[in-house]
């Protein structure tokens, strides 16, 4: 006797709309019950995912929340009267599920949703950052500093506290005032350095040589490495190099793993000389010649300078010899005074490119 192959009934279950989708501005407003039900909808089915899916669950399930709100009071001109609408979703949603959706974090989801609009975006990130994280980066004005810090969260593995320490520092601002240094010709990957470094936490006095420097950075080597960036491998101090039956000193050398190079740096206690550059451009040879491994990418240097002359070093276009060259501050200003005083490095810099373009273009 033949069994009967039984097919599952399909459900006919009506499909929730693409929240994706650009909705028209005069489509049907849907009541307030309808909307609580739909998100409600969202909620329980968010439930049932998979424990080890949670953290990814939950903030997609936040972001559908708060791109659901946006879209039903802001799309449909409803804002005049959205704050009670939102009050009243927040009062019935807490009731039913929890503080998670109290008005608070029902007016963060919303601004989630908002300033992370590509959903795509959202869902590779949500794989590795929790919800804290995103609230951290959230209040962030430019899209292009929230999708650095994510990253930057992402692929140093910061904690939140380590993700905040970061935005305090600006750490984005600084990444990009070195990035300013980058031509289309040159050896150094963007994102690599800082300008300026903060090491105020080597309490160094007001006279110091160099050698005290290198001296403050080897015993508080891990605060440094976490000033570069996580990524960067400590090698060797005062590393030798014979040229010509000479002896020659590097202060201190370095591994990038991320970029898969060795990485040399010089200490200068004064300001940027242009004689700095011949210096550097001499170790980079002898370390691509004598110590790149076969499937290791070319060395790229960094002077560290305790002040920046930056005419100079844009005229001698470094970079294009995989040479960086960066500030360093033993004292860190008050915080308002830090974010001044960035902003306006960033600005001049800016302002310099814009100008060489001008000139290049004549």
């Amino acid at each position: 006797m033949t069994k009967k192959k039984i097919i599952p009934k399909k459900e006919n279950r009506k499909p929730l709309v693409n929240p994706n989708m650009v909705e028209a501005p005069l489509r049907p407003i849907i009541s307030e019950d309808t909307l609580y039900k739909e998100l409600s909808y969202l909620i329980e089915k968010s439930k049932q995912r998979a424990v080890s899916q949670v953290k990814s669950t939950v903030n997609i399930l936040f972001w559908q929340v708060g791109k659901k709100i946006n879209d039903e009071i802001l799309h449909n001109k409803r804002a005049k009267y959205g704050s009670q609408i939102v009050a009243n979703l927040a009062a019935r949603l807490t009731s039913q599920y929890g503080q998670s959706f109290e008005l608070k974090n029902l007016r963060r989801m919303m601004q989630f949703a908002e300033q992370f609009p590509d959903r795509k975006i959202v869902v590779t990130l949500s794989r590795q950052l929790n919800w804290s994280h995103f609230i951290t980066i959230i209040p962030l004005k430019i899209m292009e500093s929230r999708l650095f810090y994510a990253n930057l969260a992402v692929h140093d593995i910061l904690s939140v506290r380590e993700l905040r320490h970061q935005i305090e520092m600006k750490t984005f601002e600084r990444t990009q005032l070195a990035n300013t240094q980058i031509s289309k010709k040159s050896k150094v990957p963007k994102n690599t350095f800082k300008d300026p470094y903060m090491l105020d936490f080597f309490d160094l006095q007001n006279a110091y040589l160099e050698k005290d420097f290198e001296n403050a950075i080897l015993r508080d080597l891990e605060n440094f490495i976490l000033e570069l960036g996580k990524g960067f491998a400590f090698v060797e101090r005062q590393k030798r190099m014979i040229i010509d039956g000479e002896d020659f000193y590097l202060d201190l050398l370095f591994y990038h793993r991320k970029s898969k190079r060795l990485v040399a740096i010089e200490l200068k206690i004064g300001k940027f000389q242009a004689k700095y550059q011949g210096q550097m451009k001499l170790y980079l040879k002898w370390l691509n010649r004598y110590e790149r491994q076969s499937d290791e990418n070319e060395p790229i240097g960094l002077i560290l300078c305790a002040g920046n002359n930056r005419e100079q070093i844009e005229l001698l276009e470094m970079d294009k010899d995989g040479i960086m060259v960066a500030e360093y501050w033993t004292e860190l200003p008050p915080k308002k005074e830090l974010e001044e005083k960035i902003r306006e490095l960033l600005i001049e810099a800016r302002e310099r490119i814009e100008a060489r373009k001008l000139i290049e273009g004549k």
